[in-house]
C-alpha cells in the first residue's frame, strides 16, 4: 500500500528523516541552528505529511536506503552536557554537605556540648566519588 500523508509514520520514518537531514547538514545545505530546529520537529511529527513538510525544500534523498540508527559518534553526548552533569552533581553535594552543617551546628547550639562532626561522613565518600569521576571521567568518555 502506497504511503499517503494522513499515514502515521514510526519511529524508523522519523530516523531516516532525521538521517536525512543530517545529510543535508553536511553537505551544506542546512545550518546547524536549521537543522535542530526540524530535528525537534521531526520527532514530533505523527504523519508522513508532517515529515515530508520538514524536507520539502530539500533534494530527494533515498530515505530507504539511509539507516534508521544514529551512529556511535552521534549518540556520543557533547563534552557541554557531560559538563552540565558534572556541575549538577557538585551542586547536589554542596547542598546536601550544607543542610547536613547546618543540622549538625543546631544540634551543636541545643545541646550545648561538643557533638561529633557526622557531616563528614555525608561529604567524604561521595566528594571522593565525584573527585574521582571528575578528574577521570573525562578521558574515559573520550575513547
Amino acid at each position: 500500500m502506497a504511503a499517503t500523508p494522513e499515514m502515521r509514520a514510526s519511529d524508523g520514518d522519523r530516523d531516516r528523516v532525521a538521517a536525512a537531514l543530517r545529510e543535508h547538514v553536511a553537505e551544506g545545505r542546512l545550518s546547524v541552528d536549521e537543522f535542530n530546529e526540524r530535528l525537534a520537529q521531526v520527532y514530533e511529527s505523527k504523519t508522513y505529511g508532517e515529515l515530508a513538510t520538514l524536507t520539502g525544500d530539500l533534494p530527494d534523498i533515498d530515505l530507504h536506503r539511509l539507516p534508521a540508527t544514529v551512529s556511535g559518534q552521534a549518540r556520543q553526548r557533547p563534552a557541554r552536557g557531560r559538563q552540565t552533569g558534572l556541575k549538577a552533581a557538585w551542586a547536589a553535594w554542596a547542598t546536601a554537605s550544607a543542610i547536613n552543617w547546618v543540622i549538625w551546628l543546631i544540634v551543636v547550639v541545643t545541646s550545648v556540648q561538643w557533638v561529633y562532626p557526622w557531616p563528614l561522613w555525608v561529604m567524604g565518600p561521595w566528594g571522593a566519588i565525584l573527585l574521582a569521576g571528575t578528574i577521570f571521567g573525562k578521558d574515559q568518555r573520550r575513547q
